[in-house]
């Protein structure tokens, strides 16, 4: 069953708060589907100029409605960026990598018109660009390889979905096929890999298991609380989880929406999908079955013991479960068991023994006419039901949000700058022209990443200078939200860590796989439930390898990723913070991690170029930096190598702000 979207024109008014007037249960007040997010995209004309020189500035459409936007303020664009700020800064949006210096000097001396474009192309076009990407959707759908809380227990086959992220968008996957998988890959097509590992997504949350039987109802509710919640996050930007246990406060979401969107849900069951030839199984059976036999006898023990008796039957349970061998390869995924399926109620105030009355499956009624029925409870592939409705093109949520993010992530904000919540409380758009251009564009090229990407990055917006000398924008709009010059960046945790070990040439670029546990502090470990959880990778080079290879593990984010703002993946990250703070600098100059690649960088200079100090300060700068030493930086350099060992030099290169920051 299909369902019409609201169709009504593009309004700037906002919804009243729910509470000043509740509609009747199924219906909505015309107030109420008024906010801007919940109406049909317009198709805004692309503005055109007198001026000769704004005609000549506004490349494309993009440049053409920031323009208008600062004119309209009285504000000018910024001078475009040199052509070494540019090519670092392209690197690192679209990889997170560094250039190399011969690829910073071929750039800068192609003075073609199509020099830019073909580096935009090329990277666009770079295996490690999805590594980059990847992990930017990785952080909204809260991906982590453990299930947090108290067991914290591992997930081995999570980082099959890992990698169908990166695989999806290095191939430029239309997002609406990359949603329909995620959400409803086993129902597309339930015998192919690829679906069924991103149908993996309905099982990234969290999961507690340490309240036992993970069958009781509890256990269940959490379950598809999770399933629902990252609906609203991460595909249409509502705070549909404020619903749950009442009518939402601020948006017209009713608690009814919120169980209706559940129920699409109501029948995925866990599944993890033996990849183990029959050798392999009948071999790890030969080792399990007699540790199972002996937890299946501490199990029957339990039964009727003391408090005391249990306690220390439970610690052998554990032990014995410590013996089992290592899971079999399987595919971390979902199907549908009807044999299962959870009888759906509006749960009063979200208590899982307080149920209300029965709701079937629905999308979320304000986009739909009042009184549109629910799906029959036996509707077949509900998941995919639920996918198409998001994917839409007459879906007024789904592109913009799309667009929003990727746009965020490569100005440093959204046009909204609250990208997981499109409603009332979240931040109104600073050019909704310009939003619903980029998301009428988005769904015309297929819902094509790489072809908004291409629009961004080819745009006189983009290659703006970071320079702020315009006395009028610092004081109409000191954090730039209107993009009158370019937004300087810290780089991301990965990206740190990812161009340290490029620059002291000493990363390993293999791709995919099992994820990697490196060394860390003894103590960190010993405070896990389990220490033996982190067997650290014995082959010592994958410690080289991309962050985002490292394992992601719920209670133990590494030390160095943490300090600089990697994100808590419990929950949805819609955009990282960017702090400034004392250990940051301490972790950069005490850090095992940093002083053990200040060592590598040490020996590839004195290797490349012996004693000859000019040539090495030269050489890390570029290596570091992307460019040369000024006067100044490269004489304070070689007076502090008079005293100093060459990897005191290194070690201080990574805390540069040239290293740090983007421009």
């Amino acid at each position: 069953m299909r369902f019409p979207l609201v169709l009504s024109g593009l309004a700037a008014a906002s919804i009243l708060l729910a509470a000043e007037a509740v509609a009747p249960l199924g219906t909505y007040r015309p107030m109420e589907r008024r906010h801007w997010a919940f109406q049909k995209r317009a198709h805004p004309a692309i503005p055109t100029f007198s001026d000769p020189a704004d005609q000549a500035w506004a490349k494309n459409p993009i440049d053409a409605f920031i323009l208008a936007r600062l004119q309209k303020e009285g504000l000018h664009p910024a001078a475009q960026a040199d052509r070494r700020t540019l090519i670092r800064r392209l690197y690192f949006d679209l990889t997170g990598l560094p250039p190399s210096p011969q690829e910073v000097d071929a750039f800068v001396a192609d003075r073609s018109k199509d020099a830019y474009p073909k580096l935009v192309d090329r990277l666009l076009a770079s295996p490690h660009y999805g590594e980059k990407w990847g992990q930017h959707w990785l952080d909204v759908v809260r991906f982590a390889e453990s299930d947090g809380f108290e067991y914290d227990t591992h997930r081995p086959d999570a980082w099959r979905y890992r990698d169908y992220v990166i695989r999806a968008l290095n191939n430029d996957k239309p997002y609406d096929r990359f949603v329909e998988e995620q959400l409803a890959g086993d129902e597309i097509s339930p015998k192919e890999d690829e679906t069924i590992i991103a149908a993996g997504f309905n099982r990234l949350a969290p999961l507690r298991k340490n309240a036992g039987n993970q069958e009781v109802a509890s256990s269940r509710n959490e379950v598809l609380t999770e399933m629902t919640n990252i609906v609203g996050q991460a595909f249409l930007g509502v705070t549909l989880h404020c619903a749950r246990c009442h009518d939402h406060k601020f948006d017209p979401i009713r608690q009814s929406d919120y169980y209706r969107i559940e129920a699409y849900f109501s029948a995925t069951e866990p599944l993890d999908l033996s990849k183990a030839t029959p050798a392999e199984q009948t071999a790890w059976k030969a080792k399990a079955e007699p540790v199972q036999e002996q937890m299946k006898q501490v199990k029957m023990r339990m039964k009727g013991s003391s408090p005391d008796q249990r306690a220390v039957l439970e610690k052998k349970l554990e032990d014995l479960q410590e013996e089992l061998p290592p899971p079999l390869p399987a595919i971390f995924t979902v199907s549908d068991d009807e044999a299962k399926r959870t009888d759906v109620h509006v749960l009063i105030r979200g208590a899982y023994n307080a149920k209300g009355g029965h709701v079937g499956m629905r999308p979320l009624g304000v986009l739909l006419p009042d009184g549109a029925p629910e799906m029959p409870q036996d509707t077949p592939k509900p998941r995919l039901q639920l996918a198409e409705w998001i994917v839409s093109p007459n879906n007024p949520l789904t592109a913009r949000v799309m667009v929003n993010r990727i746009w965020q992530y490569h100005f440093g904000r959204g046009i909204v700058g609250t990208p997981n919540d499109f409603g009332r409380m979240g931040e109104r758009p600073t050019n909704p022209e310009l939003l619903d251009y980029l998301a009428d564009e988005f769904v015309q090229s297929g819902f094509s990443i790489k072809h908004m990407q291409r629009l961004i990055l080819l745009s006189n917006t983009f290659q703006q200078s970071s320079g702020a000398s315009d006395a009028a924008g610092k004081e109409k709009d000191p954090d730039n939200k209107l993009l009158w010059h370019f937004n300087r960046r810290r780089l991301e945790a990965e990206e740190i860590r990812d161009a340290i070990l490029a620059s002291a040439g000493n990363l390993n670029l293999k791709a995919g796989g099992p994820s990697v546990i490196v060394p860390i502090d003894h103590e960190l470990v010993q405070a896990l439930y389990k220490p033996s959880q982190w067997a650290v990778t014995p082959d010592e080079s994958e410690h080289h390898r991309r962050s985002v290879y490292l394992i992601a593990k719920r209670n133990l984010r590494l030390p160095f990723m943490e300090v600089f703002d990697a994100p808590d993946t419990q929950v949805s990250c819609p955009r990282r913070e960017s702090s400034t703070h004392p250990p940051q600098a301490l972790e950069l100059l005490n850090g095992r991690f940093s002083n053990q690649e200040a060592d590598v960088l040490a020996a590839r200079l004195l290797y490349e170029y012996g004693k000859d100090r000019a040539k090495q300060v030269d050489r890390a700068y570029r290596l570091v930096t992307g460019r040369a030493p000024n006067p100044q930086e490269k004489r304070l350099a070689l007076e502090f190598l008079k005293t100093q060992p060459l990897r005191e030099f290194t070690l201080a290169m990574f805390n540069l702000n040239a290293f740090l920051y983007v421009n």
